[in-house]
């Protein structure tokens, strides 16, 4: 049933993160990815019941990424691997920001994950970077996404917050279009 709703669409879907109360929440299909029970993800739990879930060989970078993420406030986008509910090993793109307080402390964090497990078949790399941050139009366009997303769950709008919620998903799909393009590229 897990493969059957990722399959019905590349984007696995979002979470968002309360860093002082140390408090992921994310959707159900995000849960299950992660070998979580989604009622758990969608109450939150701590980081560290997420990065269980990540392979044991992409845990220390994913820690490093989500603490680089926490300690500058700026987009954050890698790939790594995780062990889900079903048994299956997938890779997902995730993509999101961390905002901080005036003083420069972490508060909030949200973002999408992105199944692209299809797309890793055939490459032997381990997880690896997108290309510098800001230099593709679209890297750019999901970070002003990101941040308008912000902006809008602050007014009492649920037009504008699924508004939002959507592009930034249709976004993180492109993202994952050209990272898949990015990749073949070096390929050639």
């Amino acid at each position: 049933m897990l493969q059957q709703a990722l399959d019905a669409s590349d984007v696995i879907g979002r979470w968002d993160y309360d860093v002082p109360n140390d408090r992921v929440y994310a959707d159900a299909l995000v849960a299950l990815v992660f070998n979580l029970d989604p009622a758990e993800a969608a109450a939150g739990t701590s980081l560290d019941a997420f990065r269980a879930g990540v392979h044991p060989d992409d845990r220390e970078r994913f820690a490093r990424e989500i603490k680089q993420s926490t300690e500058t406030g700026l987009c954050c986008t890698f790939e790594y691997r995780v062990c889900s509910a079903d048994g299956v090993v997938r890779w997902v793109l995730d993509r999101g920001r961390i905002a901080l307080d005036k003083a420069g402390r972490p508060q909030r964090g949200s973002g999408v994950l992105i199944d692209i497990t299809q797309s890793r078949l055939n490459d032997q790399e381990e997880s690896s970077h997108l290309a510098s941050q800001g230099q593709h139009p679209l890297e750019r366009a999901a970070e002003h996404c990101l941040a308008a997303r912000k902006a809008l769950h602050e007014l009492p709008e649920p037009l504008l917050h699924r508004m939002s919620d959507m592009l930034l998903l249709e976004v993180g799909r492109a993202l994952a279009k050209l990272s898949d393009h990015r990749r073949r590229s070096e390929m050639n």
